[in-house]
């Protein structure tokens, strides 16, 4: 298996529910965490625990996501992972949408990802080694009512990650996507534990854990896809 220790991981909306969780959890297994988010003061909180690099940035902005690196290396002197978790959704009826909704979705949800993915392939390429998991949603594999913007923004998510996968598969470095269904968290305006979730919807922990599992696959192992099934809790 991958050991973790000492490797440095960049965790993409990490101030609250699953991107804390994943910083939290690789924290613990001796990753040093670089946690980006909007929110400052949720980040030092969170930096408290973990202990490593804190960056207060939007993942849709190419100068904030090119920064995000080049504040890494600078602290740490390597980079071995990245996680894009950062997302958000709005759901309705497609004529109740604006155009600034639809923009703000796939801002974060796609450009972010992008953006991010573009600052480190050029360094992981050029290693041989690295790793990013994607963390998109069951939703890239279906569709649902009122959620045209959400849904496509998640396919082409998804789509961009199958696509890098094959280009920088032949330089040593591994792209992993994890679909998640139902989450207790603070998704479109929830706040965990006020439904009725245990049976319906996966922890925060959960997609953690997933997200552990494919990094510590040991480095011949490719886990392209890991689909996360929120009643079963099983993957």
């Amino acid at each position: 298996m991958t050991d973790l220790t000492n490797q440095v991981a960049i965790v993409t909306g990490a101030s609250r529910g699953i991107g804390r969780a994943i910083a939290l959890l690789l924290a613990l297994q001796g990753a040093k965490v670089v946690a980006v988010a909007r929110t400052a003061e949720e980040l030092e909180e969170l930096n408290a625990k973990t202990q490593g690099l804190a960056i207060p940035a939007d993942v849709a902005d190419e100068d904030d996501a090119q920064h995000i690196v080049t504040e890494t290396l600078s602290r740490f002197g390597r980079l071995d992972i990245l996680v894009c978790n950062a997302g958000v959704g709005s759901f309705n009826l497609l004529e109740h949408f604006d155009a600034a909704e639809w923009d703000r979705i796939f801002d974060v949800n796609v450009k972010g990802t992008f953006l991010l993915c573009k600052a480190v392939v050029p360094h992981f390429k050029a290693q041989g080694r690295g790793h990013i998991v994607g963390i998109t949603s069951d939703v890239s594999k279906r569709t649902f009512e009122h959620g045209t913007a959400y849904g496509a923004s998640k396919f082409a998510q998804d789509a961009l990650l199958a696509s890098l996968r094959k280009e920088v598969r032949p330089h040593g470095v591994k792209v992993s996507t994890i679909y998640p269904g139902l989450v207790d968290t603070y998704f479109n305006d929830s706040r965990p534990g006020s439904l009725d979730a245990e049976k319906t919807h996966l922890k925060p922990s959960d997609v953690a854990q997933a997200v552990r599992y494919v990094l510590e696959a040991p480095a011949h192992v490719v886990i392209d896809e890991l689909m996360l099934h929120p009643i079963t809790q099983e993957w």
